[in-house]
């Protein structure tokens, strides 16, 4: 087994468990490091009955005085106990994550660990506030008492993809298990160690066993979880393509689904904007992560005054950005999660330049082995492009002139998806206006990638159904009960 960078890292128990006894999965994947194209590991594919077998011991633990009885104050104690695990844990963790993504870890260790702690701490204050209300009946004489009681909902299904696995993992996690949900939290086949780690992390914080499984696998995982009869609501992270597949398996049961699903997010620069502050945002906002961020600011349309000197910036940060491997902390960008996204992505790229569409000159170095694509920056992309339409999720930034703000809201707002926008302007009152009829669920000015645990986050159209994170996602993992009791 080659760790390449990470020597002497230890790798979570790769077994799977249901109600703490191991199961013989027959199958397997494989675990490649993205960035030595190496195989290093071999991960269960759990079957239909492992699905079965986890999902049912979940369902006992819901139903368990154990987790169902505990005090809400004990609750709040458990998942903090289990972020504390996490921080104590975070070198660790954050090797697993480098390792299996392929992004440098000095980002993981920076970003992507401490996002998924203050998740979690952020929702681990919320048991002991969740609660019904007392009131009248307001249509019905005599005298009643009413009110209303919030219940978790039962077993939910966490279905996450590669690009974040713990931070997306934890949008799910942290406000199911604070309702008082269990959790089957079913990680990408491609990165699947942090979320098998998770779970031993939170065994040895006191969770009752069966309150967070995990089950590894492909597709077919996948399916089996979201379509299985005890699971209460589907949380699901991923591509537009599988999320209405999981939608149409939700039907027959008319089980819950929170769906967050692709993004070709518009990036609007006025004439007006601080092109020293807007130019890094801009260029980072789509390359970061090597683009693989659902909400990436992957459409760009800058004032036609403006539009050479934003494109030769943004191409001079693309360019400046270190490519290397995950194990390398002066690295910046590391490569594609796969083979096949790197295909994916370079034909996007490769169909543009032969339609005749041009790529700004990119002096990127990119490293002999792995799955690294250069931040690319294509001019004046028409409307129609493909490149211009479909989600790439890679580093490739399709950009176009406007002339003025009611024809960039136009382009903007010309998309299937509705995940993200952002503008760029000193003027409060473009900014108010344009926030206002942008087809988007969050709206970014002056500012890009800063979703929270304090505010909703989730897409219009395409983009997906329900929201993650804010107060509001706490609704998704409780069921609202009405006691009406005469008097």
């Amino acid at each position: 087994m080659t760790l390449l960078g990470f020597d002497g890292l230890e790798l979570p128990d790769l077994a799977l468990t249901a109600a703490g006894d191991r199961l013989a999965t027959a199958a397997t994947l494989p675990d490649v490091d993205p960035c030595s194209e190496s195989i290093f590991a071999d991960i269960p594919v759990a079957s239909a009955s492992d699905v079965d077998q986890v999902v049912e011991a979940a369902w006992q633990a819901f139903r368990a005085p154990a987790w169902r009885g505990l005090a809400p104050l004990w609750r709040e104690r458990l998942l903090h106990r289990l972020a504390d695990a996490m921080e104590a844990d975070l070198p660790r963790l954050a090797a697993l994550e480098a390792l299996d993504t392929g992004k440098p870890v000095s980002i993981v260790e920076a970003v992507d660990i401490p996002a998924a702690i203050s998740w979690l701490r952020a929702y681990a204050g919320w048991p002991s506030k969740l609660a019904g209300r007392a009131g009248t009946l307001s249509a019905t004489p005599g005298d009643y008492h009413v009110y209303s009681r919030r219940e978790p909902i039962g077993v939910v299904a966490a279905i996450t993809p590669w690009n974040f696995p713990l931070v997306l993992a934890m949008w799910k996690v942290a406000p199911a298990l604070a309702a008082g949900c269990t959790v089957v939290l079913k990680p990408a086949p491609e990165t699947p160690l942090s979320a098998l780690r998770l779970v031993e992390l939170a065994r040895a914080a006191g969770l009752p066993e069966g309150v967070l499984s995990v089950v590894t696998g492909d597709g077919a995982t996948g399916a089996a979880l979201a379509a299985h009869p005890r699971i209460a609501k589907v949380a699901f992270t991923g591509s537009t393509a599988t999320g209405q597949a999981i939608l149409a398996a939700s039907v027959p049961d008319l089980r819950r689904v929170t769906l967050e699903l692709g993004g070709k997010s518009p990036s609007i620069i006025c004439a007006d904007a601080d092109l020293a502050s807007a130019i890094p945002q801009a260029a980072m906002g789509c390359f970061f992560n090597s683009g693989q961020v659902c909400y990436a600011g992957t459409r760009l349309y800058v004032h036609r005054s403006v539009y050479d000197e934003v494109l030769e910036g943004i191409a001079a940060v693309g360019s400046a950005q270190k490519l290397g491997p995950s194990a390398d902390r002066a690295s910046q960008l590391g490569p594609l999660i796969s083979a096949r996204q790197h295909a994916r992505v370079s034909g996007f790229v490769e169909r543009a330049r032969a339609a005749g569409i041009e790529a700004m000159p990119s002096a990127a170095v990119l490293p002999e082995r792995g799955y690294y694509h250069a931040p690319t920056v294509l001019r004046n992309v028409p409307a129609t492009a493909e490149v211009m339409r479909d989600e790439v999720f890679g580093p490739v930034l399709a950009t176009a002139p406007f002339d003025d703000i009611e024809e960039a809201i136009a382009f903007a707002n010309d998309s299937a998806y509705g995940l993200a926008a952002h503008i760029f302007t000193r003027d409060l009152a473009t900014a108010h206006r344009a926030s206002a009829v942008l087809e988007a669920g969050t709206v970014f000015v002056n500012c890009v990638m800063l979703a929270d645990p304090a505010f909703p986050f989730g897409g219009m159209k395409m983009s997906g159904i329900g929201r993650e994170n804010g107060s509001e996602v706490l609704d998704a993992y409780l069921e609202p009960k009405s006691v009406v009791m005469a008097l």
